[in-house]
């Protein structure tokens, strides 16, 4: 099937955000050369980028302060086109290598957890918006919890918006589109990983060899678990094709790929929304309307339902083509 589907820089076309396609791509391999031609390694290249998405989270502090926002608005476009130039780069020069994976996966997590951080030291000492802080204030004030301020509410606004929505949106928007390149591209165009065959990695592992890239392991081994364990469908159908026809995708036959295929590729347009664009347009409007707080509240009430439609569309696919088999 990977003949039919076009790529690009080694990704299918399939999985492949509009935006990205005109404008971060195209900027990014530009930034690849450049690196290229200086003699940067791509791991160079990631750094930079987490240094750049820092800053401009740290310039999201600053309350009612265009200039600031504008210049972390830039700084975080800027750490965004690093993020695509180190891959192209490793592609470019083949310095591929686990603890470029490994810099690469937690990126965007270094990133999105400062912007949080930042925006709610900006808004704990702000009065509550829309005159709720004097309702507040009116009902017995308790110092630092009902005196009409944010105060701790926002941090614990933030977490739910990070740890219950945001992380694990992008863990199962991830899953899903390496499931999707696993029945397109196969193995080689798929980072389709197995918690047990990665726990088994982890265990050949020794602390004293390589630190980073065991605590990596740690986690990823975990991080793919969560996402087996929310895809209880998906797990039963990959059983059911290793049983009939091997762990290579290759040896499944075309019609039941093409089907697989064309279930799939509507939800990829959902995975798009939940990753980095969509987010990032998200927290820039909700920064330039000068209601950072408002962020919070999209990533709650409108990215999770569309976690929710996609997760349910998804399963019900795989229920499908398991009663096939």
């Amino acid at each position: 099937m990977s003949d039919k589907v076009s790529t690009l820089n080694g990704k299918s076309s399939d999985t492949e955000e509009w935006f990205d396609l005109v404008f971060t791509r195209p900027l990014g391999q530009l930034w690849a050369n450049l690196f290229a031609r200086l003699g940067v390694h791509p791991n160079v290249v990631t750094i930079l980028g987490i240094i750049l998405g820092v800053m401009a989270a740290f310039c999201f502090y600053f309350e009612d302060n265009y200039s600031m926002t504008l210049l972390g608005i830039f700084l975080l476009v800027w750490a965004n086109l690093y993020d695509s130039a180190d891959g192209q780069l490793a592609r470019m020069t083949g310095q591929k290598s686990a603890l470029g994976r490994a810099l690469d996966g937690a990126s965007a997590d270094v990133i999105f957890f400062a912007v949080y951080f930042f925006i709610c030291l900006r808004l704990s000492p702000q009065p509550l918006p829309f005159g709720l802080d004097a309702i507040v204030r009116s009902h017995h004030p308790i110092p630092h919890v009902n005196d009409g301020t944010f105060g701790i509410w926002i941090w614990i606004l933030a977490a739910i918006s990070g740890f219950g929505g945001h992380s694990r949106q992008c863990q199962l928007a991830d899953y899903y589109r390496n499931i999707h390149l696993w029945f397109v591209k196969g193995e080689s165009g798929s980072e389709l990983d197995s918690s047990p065959a990665l726990r088994e990695q982890y265990q050949t592992m020794r602390w004293t060899d390589g630190f980073i890239m065991k605590l990596y392991m740690f986690f990823y081994v975990r991080y793919t678990k969560a996402q087996e364990s929310r895809t209880p469908q998906f797990q039963h159908l990959k059983a059911g094709l290793t049983e009939h026809y091997g762990t290579s995708s290759a040896a499944i036959p075309f019609e039941l790929r093409h089907e697989f295929r064309k279930g799939s590729l509507p939800l990829m347009k959902y995975t798009n929304i939940l990753t980095f664009n969509c987010r990032a347009f998200a927290l820039y409007f909700s920064l330039l309307v000068m209601l950072p707080w408002l962020y919070f509240i999209i990533e709650i009430f409108v990215f999770t339902p569309i976690c929710w439609q996609m997760r349910w569309r998804h399963e019900r696919l795989c229920r499908h083509l398991a009663a096939r088999l």
